[in-house]
């Protein structure tokens, strides 16, 4: 899918676009973004829990993709959806890096390896949920054999960064909630649809290489 003339995205690229000072992160969220968003959110009057995910780069057929999981439909909340590896910060978690680290390891087996972290995106508040997520992003320099936890995981497969700034992986659709038609905007990938929060963290990742890619 990635068209002829779309640049190699390298991980001084990466590096580079978390880096950014200027970047309106807001904008570069909203770009695929439900509309309304938060439709179905419900007044808290405490603070949002805390979590983090986990944005792992890995080089494959001479190009850096990212890692994803597809939920198991029997799951209470986000069923069936795509996501990245990560979960809820535990009271001994150290950091919300050693939180998306630990969620890795569990739900996927990649435990004590040489994962080095890039830096993190901004992070994201989930209206329904009442979670607010900090995206961590690191990479290895090969992708060991994956052991996905069949509680917690169905699938696991992998985009290239680079088909991020291809506009045929975009689509969108209407659904319906509550009397409300909501816009929902996707990436089409391996015949998934990535919408919600992980492609709201990819849409961010997206504009940030933008900035930084030749004729990005």
């Amino acid at each position: 899918m990635q068209p002829a003339n779309t640049p190699t995205v390298t991980l001084d690229h990466v590096r580079a676009a978390l880096a950014l000072n200027a970047f309106d992160a807001g904008a570069a969220q909203l770009a695929m973004a439900p509309n309304p968003r938060g439709i179905r959110a419900i007044p808290r009057e405490t603070p949002p829990r805390q979590a983090a995910v986990l944005a792992l780069l890995y080089p494959e057929n001479d190009a850096l993709h990212v890692l994803l999981t597809r939920r198991p439909a029997s799951l209470r909340d986000h069923s069936g959806q795509v996501s990245f590896p990560g979960g809820k910060r535990d009271p001994h978690d150290a950091s919300f890096t050693a939180t998306a680290l630990r969620e890795a390891c569990e739900e996927l087996g990649l435990c004590d390896l040489p994962i080095q972290v890039l830096g993190h995106l901004t992070p994201l508040y989930i209206p329904p949920s009442h979670f607010e997520v900090h995206p961590v992003v690191a990479a290895l320099d090969a992708l060991p054999q994956v052991r996905p936890n069949p509680i917690e995981v169905d699938e696991v497969f992998s985009l290239a960064l680079a088909d991020l700034l291809d506009a045929r992986l975009k689509s969108h659709e209407t659904q319906h909630f509550n009397g409300v038609d909501i816009h929902i905007p996707y990436y089409a990938v391996n015949g998934h649809k990535v919408w919600g929060a992980t492609a709201i963290m990819l849409s961010e990742l997206e504009y940030r290489l933008r900035a930084v890619l030749p004729g990005g």
